[in-house]
C-alpha cells in the first residue's frame, strides 16, 4: 500500500490479478500534428509497457481505455493509431475496437480469451466522460453500468488524469475491485516523499513562466511547512524580488505588467512576511542592447532578465547538494536560447550529482535531461503528471487516488 496523507492506495502487489478480465485505464493522450492528424510523440504510449506485460503474463485479458483531446480541438481523434503503436512497442497484438460501450464493444469483450489485449476507442466520444462529478454519481453512469459487469477488476494507471473526477477514472472503482498500475504506483510513491516527515531537508526549485501555478504551490508548501528551502528562478523569482522591494528596472517591470503579474505582488509579499523559506537570486544574467549578455546584481538590474547569475547558481547548488528530496519544476531562464540555459543546466546537474531523491516535473526541465550526465533511475523520478502534479503540489486532493482508497475500503475489504 502507498500511504499519502490519509489515503491508502493499493498496488498490484496488494491485489493480485491472475486469469481475470480487467479494464485498465491508461493515459495515451499524445501530441498530434494539426496538419496530418498523426501522432508526433509516443513517449506516453511506451510508458505502459511494464503494467500491460505484467498483467498479460499472469494470464489476464485486458481492455485498455483512454482519451485523446477534447471535442472541438484538432487533437480530438480516434485511437486507431495509438493501438498500432501499442502493438509495436509491446511486441504483441493490441486490437483496436472502434467502439466504446456499444453492442460491438461489449460483445467483443465478452468473447475475449486469456492474454488478449484490446483498446477501446476514445472514451471522450462518450459525453458522460466530459462531466466532473463525485464517484458515486459516476458509478451510475451508462459507461460504468454497461461495461463494469464484463470485468473482474479495474486498474488505474493514468496518473496524468488523476486530477479529473470523470467516469472512467472514479466510477469503476466504486463497483470493481481496483488498484493502481505500475505507472501510477511510481508517480504516487515518488510524490509521497514530499509528505514524509522523515525525508528532509526538502528543497523545491521553481521557475518557468507559470507564475500563478507556482504561487499556489509555494503557498501550500509554506502553509504545511513541507519545504526547507524554495529556490526561485524565471518570472516567479522576479515577482518575489519586486515584492521584497528590489528595483528590477523599467523593462522587466513592463514585462511583469504585460503578463498581468503585478496583481500577484501582494500575495508574494504576504508569503515573505509569513516567514516562507524563499530564496531569490542575488544576481541575474541579462540581455542588454544589441544582444549583449551580462551578469548584474539583483539590486542593480539594467538589462532584460533571462537567467539566474553565476553567484546564484553557486548558492542554489549548495542547498541542492545537501537536500534529501529535491523537486524541480520550471527552468531558471529562457532555455530556448543557448545563452540562457546555463543556470537551469547547472542546477539540474547539481541535483543529479547529489545524494538526494530528485523529482522532475514540467516539459522544459524534462527536456534538459538529455543534455545532462547519466541518470540513476533509482534516485530520479520524471513525472508525467502535468496538471495532476501541479494540483498535488498545490495541496489539492486528486479524485483518482481518493477513488482507489475508497474502493479498497468499500469494495475490496467488504468482499
Amino acid at each position: 500500500m502507498i500511504k499519502v496523507n490519509d489515503l491508502e492506495i493499493p498496488t498490484l502487489d496488494d491485489i493480485s490479478f491472475s486469469g481475470n478480465k480487467l479494464l485498465v485505464r491508461i493515459d495515451i493522450n499524445s501530441p498530434v500534428d494539426p496538419k496530418t492528424g498523426k501522432l508526433i510523440d509516443d513517449s506516453r504510449i511506451k510508458a505502459y509497457n511494464e503494467t500491460i506485460k505484467e498483467l498479460v503474463n499472469k494470464g489476464n485479458s485486458l481492455v485498455l481505455i483512454s482519451h485523446q483531446g477534447r471535442p472541438g480541438d484538432s487533437d480530438f481523434i480516434s485511437l486507431e493509431e495509438h493501438a498500432e503503436l501499442l502493438s509495436k512497442n509491446l511486441d504483441m497484438n493490441v486490437e483496436f475496437v472502434e467502439d466504446v460501450m456499444g453492442p460491438y464493444a461489449r460483445e467483443r469483450i465478452k468473447n475475449m480469451k486469456s492474454g488478449e489485449v484490446i483498446l477501446l476507442d476514445n472514451v471522450r466520444f462518450v459525453s458522460e466522460e466530459l462531466i466532473e462529478a463525485p464517484p458515486i454519481q459516476h458509478a451510475k453512469s451508462y459507461l460504468v453500468k454497461r461495461l463494469s459487469p464484463l470485468f473482474d477488476g479495474y486498474v488505474n494507471d493514468a496518473f496524468a488524469t488523476a486530477h479529473r473526477s470523470q467516469a472512467s477514472i472514479v466510477g469503476f472503482p466504486m463497483v470493481l475491485k481496483s488498484t493502481a498500475g505500475r505507472v501510477m504506483e511510481k508517480e504516487v510513491s515518488a510524490l509521497a516523499k514530499i509528505f514524509n516527515a522523515d525525508e528532509f531537508p526538502k528543497v523545491f526549485v521553481l521557475g518557468g513562466g507559470k507564475v500563478l501555478d507556482s504561487i499556489r504551490i509555494i503557498e501550500n508548501l509554506v502553509k504545511r511547512r513541507l519545504a526547507d528551502r524554495i529556490l526561485t528562478g524565471g518570472l516567479i523569482a522576479e515577482l518575489f524580488a519586486v515584492a521584497k522591494g528590489l528595483d528590477l528596472g523599467k523593462e522587466n517591470m513592463q514585462i511583469l505588467e504585460k503578463k498581468g503579474l503585478i496583481s500577484l505582488i501582494p500575495r508574494a509579499r504576504k508569503i515573505l512576511l509569513s516567514g516562507g523559506p524563499i530564496e531569490i537570486p542575488v544576481d541575474f544574467k541579462v540581455e542588454k542592447e544589441e544582444g549583449k549578455v551580462a551578469e548584474e546584481p539583483s539590486n542593480k538590474v539594467t538589462g532584460v532578465i533571462k537567467d539566474i547569475g553565476s553567484t546564484t547558481v553557486g548558492i542554489y547548488s549548495s542547498f541542492i547538494k545537501d537536500a534529501k528530496v529535491i523537486v524541480m519544476r520550471g527552468p531558471m531562464g529562457v532555455i530556448e536560447d543557448e545563452r540562457f540555459r546555463e543556470g537551469s543546466k547547472k542546477l539540474l546537474d547539481s541535483a543529479l550529482e547529489s545524494q538526494g531523491y530528485l523529482i522532475i516535473g514540467g516539459g522544459h526541465m524534462i527536456s534538459m535531461l538529455g543534455s545532462s550526465s547519466e541518470i540513476n533511475s533509482s534516485k530520479v523520478h520524471v513525472s508525467t503528471g502535468g496538471g495532476a502534479l501541479l494540483l498535488f503540489l498545490a495541496g489539492e486532493r486528486l479524485p483518482a487516488l481518493e477513488a482507489l482508497d475508497l474502493s479498497y475500503k468499500e469494495v475490496v475489504k467488504k468482499k
